[in-house]
């Protein structure tokens, strides 16, 4: 049975908090495990399920991993179900025990049989060790050939000795390297494995090729991996204080190493027992390339917002050469035209300004419209005008490709209201914004003199407007008499148009 319906997000959180007995430290615990379930199904070669107890008193599914090296026994997702009854007793023997329970006889899920191993989770704080509050299954192939590999077993041993720390309470650290981090090493990319000298005493295939490319070419298995490490870095003088401890497995921590031109990930994770450090995992992962992508994007973001500062600039300058042409103009019409010029041109390049500062092509538009309102104000006091503007709700974040089409819109829009409805005289403009998931709704409202014969004109502020709003953001637009006189425009656009015809930039890997 699921409890999830459609259209519901199947997050930890989410489940948890809605469905299971678990308090706030609980649920952050099993946060901070679920980033490191991959880790752990792919340890054991095995799909790894965490369960959380319900209100009643059954166990939910919560958070679900698949092992990369192995086939998974459940081709369909079993996040949101509930625990199967013939598996129910061995679950609650080992959170009522707190030991590992094994399943004596083949499980079964759907046609598959399976061995079933249970393992309460406790959990660490300022008072000590408290649990079990939850349980995680692992679910293994009855026929397991796996087995005969060295590395397999090697990797079942590690998974043992992390499950082990889990019921203690002692996994994850309470500092921990978050495993779920963009770039963190997975067991199949290198894993070396220490006993509590620092000597390694297995070191995967990967993790050998890893360290041939970093320069040291001989066998990593019965060194010191300490050691291993300083041979590698040697000569640098900008190394992590803290990679000796990673190096020797002493401590729950991440860090990088560099050597000819390759970057290298190192995680450590401590193995503790009876209260005792026994020995350490380090798992490695050759980075170079991600650090690559991301110096890549870095500079690309860099050159990015560079082009738009330049872009800004020049558009301020084309700006200013207008503010003086129109203030040269012999007429009037000469004036009122190259002013209109030099406010559109202003428009666009508040939008340049503010893409230039921020790290993506979305921008705040509700710090873009209250620099187009201070264009308003300008043209207020060339007409002797005293406007009063108020703005309520948001627009929200917008891409660039839309920012400047409705940044132009609304700034013809609200000097046009300022220009021509409230020329010569004191009056206020209100502008609303409401947006919803799908659509972005906007009025502005002037209590000046209303439309020249009810209706508006084909004037070239019009005409702009129109293409902006029709043409270029798909949406609609209506001007009318509003009911306490003056002229309301409304503006409609559809967001879930803008959503498909826009791609945000990718993120930059930490």
């Amino acid at each position: 049975m699921r409890v999830l319906y459609s259209g519901e997000v199947a997050t930890l959180r989410n489940l948890a908090t809605k469905y299971s007995t678990l308090d706030e430290p609980e649920i952050e615990w099993l946060e901070t495990l679920s980033l490191d379930l991959q880790l752990l199904a792919d340890l054991a070669l095995s799909d790894v399920v965490l369960w959380a107890p319900t209100q009643d008193g059954n166990y939910l599914a919560i958070a679900h991993a698949r092992p990369a090296g192995s086939v998974t026994l459940f081709y369909r997702d079993v996040i949101g179900d509930f625990l199967r009854p013939d598996w129910r007793e061995l679950v609650d023997e080992a959170m009522l025990t707190g030991e590992p329970v094994v399943s004596t006889s083949p499980a079964w899920f759907e046609e598959n049989p399976m061995r079933l191993t249970a393992y309460s989770i406790s959990r660490m704080d300022n008072t000590g060790v408290r649990g079990p509050f939850a349980v995680v299954t692992v679910h293994s192939s009855v026929i397991d050939t796996q087995k005969a590999s060295r590395i397999s077993a090697a990797f079942h041993e590690v998974s043992g000795e992390i499950f082990a720390m889990i019921r203690a309470g002692l996994f994850p650290a309470r500092i921990n390297s978050r495993g779920g981090e963009q770039g963190a090493p997975r067991a199949s990319d290198g894993l070396v494995r220490l006993d509590l000298e620092g000597v390694a005493t297995f070191a995967s295939p990967n993790t050998q090729t890893t360290f041939n490319a970093l320069g040291y070419r001989d066998e990593i298995e019965g060194e010191n991996f300490g050691e291993v490490i300083a041979e590698i870095v040697k000569g640098q003088f900008d190394t992590n204080e803290s990679l000796p401890l990673v190096a020797q497995g002493k401590i729950s921590k991440r860090v990088e190493i560099d050597a000819r031109g390759r970057t290298v990930t190192l995680r450590s994770i401590p193995v503790i027992k009876d209260g005792a450090r026994v020995g350490g995992i380090v798992l490695t992962r050759d980075v170079t390339e991600l650090r690559q992508q991301a110096q890549e994007l870095i500079t690309k973001d860099a050159t990015i917002r560079e082009i738009h500062h330049r872009v800004k600039n020049n558009l301020q300058t084309v700006a200013s050469l207008l503010r003086v042409q129109a203030r040269r103009a012999r007429s009037e019409e000469a004036k009122e035209v190259l002013g209109q010029a030099m406010r559109r041109v202003a428009a666009i390049a508040v939008v340049h300004d503010t893409l230039s500062t921020g790290l993506s092509q979305i921008v705040d538009f509700d710090v873009v419209f209250d620099r187009v309102l201070g264009l308003a104000a300008e043209v207020a006091s060339l007409h002797g005008t005293t406007v009063h503007p108020h703005k309520e709700g948001s627009f929200g974040e917008l891409p660039s490709e839309y920012a400047t089409p409705l940044a132009l819109a609304l700034t013809e829009i609200v000097t046009n209201a300022v220009e021509h409805g409230l020329a010569g005289r004191e009056g206020d403009v209100y502008i609303t914004a409401h947006r919803t998931e799908d659509r972005l709704t906007v009025d502005v409202v002037d209590t000046g003199t209303g439309l020249p014969g009810g209706t508006v004109g084909d004037g070239l502020g019009t005409q702009i407007v129109r293409t902006l709003v029709q043409g270029e953001l798909g949406g609609s637009i209506t001007w009318g008499p509003d009911a306490d006189g003056g002229t309301r425009v409304a503006i409609q656009v559809p967001l879930h148009w803008i959503s498909a015809q826009t791609t945000e930039i990718p993120r930059i890997p930490q």
